[in-house]
């Protein structure tokens, strides 16, 4: 069986167990812990071992850049993704729009850039969330809190101390901790073959549990809301399309032909959304709990539909793209699953302008529904 193959069905294994699982992880806390686990103690180690054995160069210094752009494209297209599936209500736009353009490759994708490209492009991915971690921590916030106060007809606060909070947590966050440590040690010339044998060991043995444990986290965590599923779905479908499409674009632009490169962006930019802008969305619902839920400034309900159903589709499709070989490599396929993915992302707006326009439509609906009436 092809090595790339096997790594997927063990990941699926890793997954399936997971969902088997939930109910010895019932409590959210529970499920939080093994989060913590991940974010603080697997993923910072695995990162700093990757960091070290690579060379630094200029090319690394300007990912985060790179990310923080593809974030702002995202967050410009999104609004016009929004109208065309139809989401109207005031509070269930923004909060989409709040989510659809951050990205969560630690958790969606950082597991499998390691196992199939290595710890050289483990390593550009860390360099690269730098950027998307300083989108979502505090651009989305600042966005976030201009929509309460113009929302809310509220004076604008002063966010002093919020963005003080913000800052250090973008500094103390262990990830980039460790990464900030292993740029300064490959500054200082400290490779790898430098570190004390027992902090190799120590931090080597703690990136073995990332992947599983990673793995399991997505199994846990699935969870699939029917209220607005299809509407959801083909908002990530659309998101996913625009992903494969910019790709296409990088590489015409600069010529890329090193597959290895092009597989490394493509999955980091098909990461799930992240739970960032959630937290900011939870933080402004608290301030309104006094307020009537149609007149607050976010839907966390919605909000919680995305990230449920966005982590299990960017697994499905990194999986799918990495597992394919160099089957998404080449510009006609990437343009192929753009088409695709935007024809399937567009059929519930393709029904809902059917409904709304078409009579003969309207009227075999109508008999639909009384048959299904009469059958009850």
């Amino acid at each position: 069986m092809d090595n790339a193959i096997e790594k997927s069905l063990s990941f699926i294994i890793f997954i399936l167990i997971g969902i088997f699982l939930k109910g010895k992880f019932a409590k959210n806390n529970q499920k939080d812990g093994l989060k913590a686990l991940i974010l603080n103690l697997a993923l910072p180690a695995t990162i700093f071992i990757a960091l070290l054995k690579i060379k630094i160069d200029n090319n690394l210094l300007l990912l985060p850049f790179f990310t923080l752009f593809f974030n702002g494209i995202l967050f410009l297209l999104a609004p016009l993704l929004l109208s065309y599936v139809g989401v109207t209500k005031k509070s269930s736009f923004r909060s989409i729009l709040l989510l659809l353009p951050s990205l969560a490759p630690g958790l969606s994708c950082f597991p499998f850039i390691i196992e199939f490209l290595g710890d050289s492009y483990l390593a550009k991915a860390a360099m690269a969330d730098l950027g998307n971690k300083f989108f979502v921590l505090f651009i989305l916030y600042l966005i976030a809190m201009q929509w309460h106060n113009r929302s809310q007809s509220v004076q604008k606060e002063s966010m002093k101390e919020k963005m003080t909070s913000l800052f250090k947590t973008l500094i103390l966050e262990p990830v980039n901790l460790f990464i900030f440590a292993a740029l300064i040690l490959l500054y200082l010339g400290i490779s790898i073959d430098n570190l004390p044998t027992i902090l190799y060991k120590i931090l080597n043995r703690l990136s073995f549990i990332m992947t599983p444990v990673v793995l399991i986290f997505i199994g846990l965590a699935l969870k699939l809301n029917r209220k607005s599923f299809f509407q959801i779905l083909s908002l990530l479908m659309l998101r996913a399309a625009i992903s494969f499409f910019l790709v296409l674009l990088v590489i015409l632009i600069f010529n890329l032909s090193v597959q290895k490169e092009i597989l490394f962006i493509l999955v980091f930019s098909l990461s799930s959304c992240s739970f960032w802008p959630f937290a900011h969305i939870s933080t402004i619902s608290s301030k309104e709990s006094a307020i009537a839920k149609p007149k607050r400034t976010f839907d966390t309900s919605v909000a919680l539909s995305v990230l449920a159903l966005s982590l299990p589709i960017s697994v499905i499709m990194i999986l799918t793209v990495l597992t394919s070989g160099e089957t998404f490599t080449e510009v006609t396929t990437l343009l192929i699953t753009s088409i695709l993915l935007f024809i399937g992302g567009s059929i519930l707006p393709f029904m809902n302008f059917l409904r709304k326009h078409v009579p003969l439509y309207k009227k075999e609906q109508k008999v639909i529904v009384a048959s299904n009436t009469d059958l009850n």
